[in-house]
């Protein structure tokens, strides 16, 4: 029988090599494009919908926006990302 150790052991560190180099870089610009996106149309939003009560407009502004740019997310990631450019923009 041959020990096959060796071998599992060089393709597993291949494949986590793979993922450091390659994947990690990828997931981490996509991320940082889409919190991009969100804070544009964020922004874009607070300056069309002027006033108290259109937050509701303001989201659908902003979820259409980003359906025009070819993102597609679930609900609660696009919520939390909106909440988060929302809190950043009123600190600034």
């Amino acid at each position: 029988m041959t020990d096959l150790t060796n071998i599992v052991s060089a393709i597993i560190t291949l494949i986590v090599a793979v993922i450091t180099t390659f994947l990690i870089p990828y997931l981490k610009a996509k991320v940082a494009k889409i919190k991009n996106w969100v804070k544009v149309a964020v922004e874009a939003a607070e300056m069309i919908y002027n006033g108290t009560g259109r937050g509701a407009e303001k989201k659908a502004y902003v979820l259409n926006y980003l359906k025009e740019k070819g993102y597609t997310l679930d609900l609660d990631s696009i919520d939390n990302l909106i909440e988060s450019a929302v809190l950043e923009l009123k600190k600034s």
